[in-house]
C-alpha cells in the first residue's frame, strides 16, 4: 500500500509539473510559429508585410474576416526601439493597430476612432530610450507582432486600403 501511495504522488506531482510547463509553453511555441509564417519568406523583421484580399482559402490569420485588408510587422526589439505608423484610410475607413508580445498578451490596440490622422507611437523595451513627445507602448519581450486591420467590404474598398497601408512603417528609430 505505501508503494502505490509513492506512485500515486509521483504521477500526481509529474502530471502538475507537466500540466504547468504546457500551459506556461504553449504561447510561446504558437507564437514563435506565427512569427516564423507572418514573417514571410525572407523572414522580415521590423517591415510591414501586406497580405492579399482574403477569401475562404486564406489562414494567415486564424478565422480572417473578409471584410479586412491584413497587414503584420514582425518586431524585433534587441537593437532598440521601432516606430510605428499608420497612415489613415480614405473616405474614414476604419483601421486598427494591434500589437502582441511573445506570449501572445495583445499589450496595446490603436484605432483611427481616436486617431483619424493617422497611428503613430514607438514600441520599447523598458529602459530603452525613445524620443519625446510620442506614444510609447513598453513590450514585455524583445519580439512580437503588430497586426494592422482594415475595413475592406469589397473589392474597390480592398484597392483604396491597399493603397493607404503601403504607407505603413514599422523600422527602427
Amino acid at each position: 500500500m505505501n508503494r502505490t501511495l509513492k506512485l500515486l504522488a509521483l504521477f500526481g506531482a509529474a502530471a502538475a509539473v507537466g500540466h504547468v510547463g504546457l500551459v506556461l509553453a504553449t504561447p510561446h511555441v504558437l507564437m514563435r510559429a506565427a512569427m516564423n509564417k507572418l514573417g514571410g519568406p525572407d523572414k522580415a523583421v521590423n517591415a510591414f508585410l501586406f497580405g492579399p484580399r482574403t477569401t475562404q482559402n486564406s489562414r494567415g490569420v486564424v478565422r480572417p474576416s473578409p471584410d479586412l485588408a491584413y497587414s503584420t510587422c514582425v518586431y524585433d526589439l534587441s537593437n532598440g526601439p521601432v516606430r510605428i505608423s499608420a497612415a489613415p484610410s480614405p473616405e474614414q475607413g476604419y483601421v486598427s493597430l494591434s500589437v502582441f508580445a511573445a506570449n501572445t498578451d495583445n499589450i496595446a490596440v490603436f484605432d483611427t476612432t481616436r486617431q483619424p490622422q493617422g497611428i503613430v507611437f514607438v514600441l520599447a523595451r523598458d529602459g530603452q530610450k525613445t524620443p519625446p513627445g510620442v506614444t510609447v507602448v513598453i513590450s514585455p519581450s524583445d519580439r512580437g507582432i503588430v497586426l494592422d486591420r482594415r475595413l475592406a467590404p469589397n473589392a474597390e474598398r480592398f484597392a483604396a486600403a491597399d493603397a493607404a497601408r503601403r504607407a505603413d512603417r514599422c523600422a527602427p528609430l
